[in-house]
């Protein structure tokens, strides 16, 4: 369906936020492709942060932890067209388009220079949001093997993330726990995208750090806002999110009950 709202069901979406500022975290499950049309939105990853500003374009592939932030620029709201594209949709596209893949595919963001197609493209999607029925399907169906059939045009090595139907393979737990613990993720999740069963990742988890994720993750968050209000001097308000905290009086009972004093201790 077509829509103003995230929706998990959501294949071609129009995202419109009338707030000044929106910050999230997620995992999406499928691979996104989107046009930034007015605002800002900065992507945070455990190694790399992005800004995209009103005309970029991007494959964001899927199964990526990061934490979104929205916001209005230069006088305008947050809006964004973004596709997705479901397993069935893209196994349906290689099918009757097969490639060759070419060599591993990485999971970074990718940002697409301007191109006549992708211009046109996006251009065609815009007064579709200003239906008030569900877009066809049939509609759907063909705005996605275009989306496709562009990308596959102007940049080959997309074929290698979309076409790429394998699950996530076992990887080294330590590095990317020690790269994602700030990130509010289920533990199925952190077990999946490291090739795991939550059996599986509970278990080598407590071989290599003997104890368990859950207790893991907290100290290494405490450990971080230590840092940063010790070190670099700044204020528990302006670091409790960012260091994996939901609200602003967990974290600083949870800092008092591990260190012994709080957080506000160490800003005065």
């Amino acid at each position: 369906m077509a829509g103003k709202q995230q929706s998990e069901y959501a294949e071609i979406l129009l995202s419109c936020l009338e707030e000044t500022y929106f910050e999230d975290e997620i995992a999406l499950e499928h691979h996104s492709f989107a046009r930034i049309i007015s605002g800002e939105m900065k992507v945070i990853q455990a190694d790399k942060t992005y800004t995209f500003s009103p005309g970029d374009t991007l494959l964001f592939p899927g199964n990526q932890l990061s934490k979104l932030i929205k916001q209005p620029k230069d006088g305008q709201p947050y809006r964004a067209v973004v596709i997705f594209f479901t397993p069935e949709r893209l196994k349906d596209f290689y099918t009757k388009n097969p490639v060759q893949l070419t060599e591993p595919h990485t999971h970074k963001i990718r940002t697409l220079e301007k191109h006549p197609l992708l211009e046109s493209f996006f251009a065609s999607l815009t007064p579709y949001f200003d239906l008030e029925s569900t877009l066809p399907e049939k509609i759907i169906s063909i705005k996605i093997e275009e989306a496709l059939t562009i990308l596959s045009t102007i940049d080959k090595n997309t074929d290698n993330l979309l076409a790429d139907f394998s699950q996530p393979h076992k990887i080294q737990l330590t590095d990317f726990m020690e790269k994602n613990y700030m990130f509010n993720m289920p533990m199925e999740k952190f077990g999946y995208l490291t090739g795991r069963s939550l059996t599986t990742f509970k278990r080598d988890f407590k071989k290599e750090y003997n104890t368990t994720p859950q207790k893991w993750i907290i100290q290494k968050r405490l450990e971080l806002a230590h840092y940063q209000l010790s070190e670099k001097k700044r204020k528990p308000v302006d670091i409790y999110l960012e260091t994996g905290f939901e609200n602003l009086s967990h974290f600083s009972f949870a800092f008092k009950k591990h260190f012994g004093y709080a957080p506000t201790d160490l800003t005065q």
